[in-house]
């Protein structure tokens, strides 16, 4: 049995608030979680929207539903979410997903622009970002990973040089499920072999997007 891998044209969509002219001095770009929809995850950024601001929700390329047939069968629940990557394939997804975010940026950010552009990832969305900026070559002034850590499989040399010229912001909440005490060594440990000081905020909460946390970073 051979395997063929195939280029084809392929759309897919992605959600944003605001518009980038002239008088724009933000650009957030927020990358959601494993089964979550950007549409829906877009709503949490809402206290950021003002005239100035413009937030664009990528979205993973890959749906699926929340529940297994029988579970949805019984409970009715036909809710879909989608995910970035996972185990199967994963280097050609992790190839897809650059293509297609870097297709976003270059149809919505100006050559010309000169405010300042964040991109924050959330939970499976921070190690999607991390690869991004770092392979995708994108201009951008802060990097929020938000419960979540970089992946420990990037090119570390690469990333050292890229992420020391770069604001650096951690933030999770204390009562994450996802972040164990092993977990939030293992971030301590990246972030030394790195060679940074990100700026680390924790807040009371758990595995989510804490809007009052969110206005301080705006």
């Amino acid at each position: 049995m051979n395997e063929e891998t195939i280029h084809f044209n392929f759309q897919a969509r992605y959600f944003k608030v605001g518009d980038i002219h002239s008088q724009t001095q933000q650009i957030w770009f927020v990358l959601h979680g494993y089964g979550q929809l950007a549409r829906f995850f877009l709503k949490k950024f809402s206290s950021l929207e003002n005239p100035n601001t413009c937030i664009i929700a990528p979205e993973g390329l890959s749906h699926f539903y929340l529940e297994d047939i029988a579970s949805r069968s019984q409970s009715g629940n036909q809710k879909v979410g989608a995910t970035w990557m996972t185990r199967e394939n994963r280097l050609m997804d992790i190839k897809n997903y650059i293509h297609y975010l870097n297709t976003i940026y270059q149809r919505e950010v100006p050559n010309a622009f000169t405010g300042q552009i964040s991109v924050l990832g959330f939970s499976q969305g921070a190690a999607t970002a991390s690869r991004w900026v770092l392979d995708g070559a994108v201009p951008f002034h802060r990097l929020i990973l938000w419960a979540g850590i970089f992946p420990p499989d990037m090119d570390f040399e690469q990333a050292a040089v890229l992420f020391s010229k770069k604001e650096i912001i951690e933030v999770y909440g204390d009562a994450d499920p996802f972040l164990t005490v092993d977990r939030l060594k293992e971030v301590t440990q990246i972030n030394e072999r790195l060679g940074i000081n990100p700026r680390v905020i924790k807040f009371k909460g758990g595995h989510e997007i804490n809007s009052e946390i969110l206005n301080q970073l705006n």
